[in-house]
């Protein structure tokens, strides 16, 4: 399989836009906006070179386009990312959605050591989380959900494991927050009501799932506050967001990893707590009480 083969003829032309030079695996990545002639040289190596581009380091995606690496971090902050790591972990994303899950896994190779791989590459990816967002980002979120009404948080699959653990967490100190990890008819009756006031979590990496950008849309259109935990900073998702958090999510093997996302999660409900701290510890101290008196633990 040749990712890299797109076949098309070199183009060196300044005053251009992303629009032009561009490819359809990378969707919206790239705004609408001017082009100097060597910005436009980066977009078009980075179109030509879907796998080259996921994971090569600048300096080679520097030597194809004839640059030097400042200028392909300049590329990548006028197209609306903080640098190049934030601009790549976008274009890896995309990428892995355009292979096929069995190409993921050629994609991947071997491993020296599963668990030492796994631990070395989720470390990569809480610092990748780390850098994504910023303190006001999530401070913002936090706020949204320390105001709400009512919080649905939504996630499928591998996903639900961080929407799990959001809505227990978060219900363990008080907040009206309830888990919707089924689809279809039972993400529709459980969304249906949602409006002003009202808060949506949605997690989701990887492959857009239909059902949950359609949810996010309709939940936006009523007025509730959309909140948008997902890999890609462009798309649909991020569109109906009022809250976007970008997490890291790419494993070593087919399947995508979700530590970015739980650690993510385990930041807003400590700031979720510290919102509402009286609250949050009478309903822990419930809590508490009712493990004794349901005698849930051997101690």
């Amino acid at each position: 399989m040749d990712t890299n083969a797109v076949g098309l003829e070199d183009g060196t032309a300044g005053d251009s836009t992303p629009g032009n030079l561009t490819h359809a695996w990378l969707g919206d990545v790239f705004p609408d906006v001017p082009l100097s002639k060597a910005q436009s040289r980066v977009v078009d190596v980075i179109g030509r070179n879907p796998q080259l581009s996921s994971y090569a380091d600048i300096a080679e995606i520097a030597q194809r386009a004839d640059v030097n690496n400042s200028t392909v971090v300049r590329a990548a902050q006028h197209l609306g990312y903080r640098g190049w790591p934030d601009l790549q972990r976008e274009l890896r994303s995309r990428y892995l959605v355009m292979i096929s899950t069995e190409d993921t896994l050629t994609e991947h190779g071997e491993h020296r050591s599963p668990l030492h791989d796994a631990i070395n590459h989720d470390i990569e990816n809480l610092r990748l989380t780390l850098d994504s967002n910023t303190a006001d980002d999530a401070e913002a979120a936090i706020a949204a959900m320390a105001a709400a009404k009512s919080i649905t948080v939504v996630g499928l699959g591998s996903f639900a494991g961080p929407a799990s653990v959001m809505a227990h967490l978060g219900s363990t100190m008080g907040y009206p927050i309830t888990l919707e990890n089924r689809g279809g008819v039972h993400l529709a009756s459980s969304t249906n009501t949602l409006g002003p006031g009202d808060v949506l979590v949605v997690i989701n990496m990887w492959r857009s799932i239909r059902q949950i950008i359609v949810t996010a849309e309709a939940a936006k259109q009523a007025g509730a506050t959309v909140i948008a935990i997902s890999d890609m900073r462009r798309g649909r998702l991020a569109a109906a967001a009022d809250h976007l958090l970008v997490v890291a999510s790419e494993g070593i093997s087919f399947f995508q990893s979700v530590t970015g996302a739980n650690s993510l999660v385990y930041g807003l409900l400590a700031g979720m707590e510290a919102a509402h701290p009286e609250r949050s510890r009478t309903a822990i101290r419930r809590t508490q009480q009712l493990w004794k008196d349901l005698d849930i633990y051997l101690d």
